[in-house]
């Protein structure tokens, strides 16, 4: 089995070139056996070539352009098609032969032969970034919490001295500001001062019914 690989080394497109370069570069890099098929210097091979591939692969104007891939009579594809097997590890399966022992292609295989579904790299990136993002959500939840739990415990306990704090501070002042307004007592064996003003004696409801007398009153008693 034999990769063969259409080419036209003289063509005037940079594209095309470009993309036989990749295909070649890529078989050479990986040791794979392949032979060049120059369509433009050989008209068979050209001919081969476009009679070869499929209907459904042709594009519009009915005339494949090169590189188109082969593995002896069979067809594998064109650049698009290998430049996709080439991103999904796929390249041997695409050229029809068994990838080598220990690569990423032969791994897939035997997951595949063994029932199980190799899972896509990107959503297997995205599934673990999302288990490490909630892994951290989850310890930053974990430490919100225990610092809520402490904050709430020290309120808790400050409110308890409070309580327990007897009021007699407030009780204290105010008998202090009493004792200050007190008169301050002799020291024993000394009299104590009478007071210069004498007290007002109260007067009696006689007293009080008594009328004033007035002037005339006072010359009707003298005649």
């Amino acid at each position: 089995m034999v990769i063969k690989v259409f080419i036209a080394n003289r063509s005037g497109s940079t594209a095309i070139k470009k993309k036989q370069q990749d295909v070649l570069g890529f078989l050479e890099a990986n040791k794979i056996d392949f032979k060049e098929m120059d369509i433009a210097a050989h008209e068979e091979n050209r001919k081969w070539m476009r009679e070869n591939v499929p209907g459904e692969k042709r594009p519009q104007n009915g005339i494949p352009l090169p590189p188109q891939i082969f593995n002896d009579e069979q067809y594998c594809g064109d650049f698009e098609s290998f430049f996709n097997a080439k991103e999904d590890n796929g390249v041997y399966a695409f050229l029809g032969l068994t990838p080598p022992p220990g690569s990423k292609e032969a791994h897939q295989a035997a997951i595949i032969q063994n029932g199980e579904i190799p899972e896509n790299k990107e959503i297997l990136h995205l599934r673990r970034a999302s288990e490490d993002q909630l892994g951290e959500n989850n310890e930053m939840l974990h430490n919100h919490y225990e610092q809520s739990t402490d904050i709430n415990e020290n309120i808790g306990e400050n409110k308890t001295a409070k309580d327990e704090e007897p009021p007699h501070q407030m009780v204290d002042l105010e008998d202090a500001e009493g004792e200050s307004r007190k008169p301050e007592s002799p020291p024993d064996g000394e009299p104590v001062e009478k007071e210069d003003k004498e007290e007002e004696e109260p007067v009696t409801e006689d007293e009080e019914d008594e009328e004033p007398v007035t002037e005339d009153e006072e010359e009707v008693d003298e005649s």
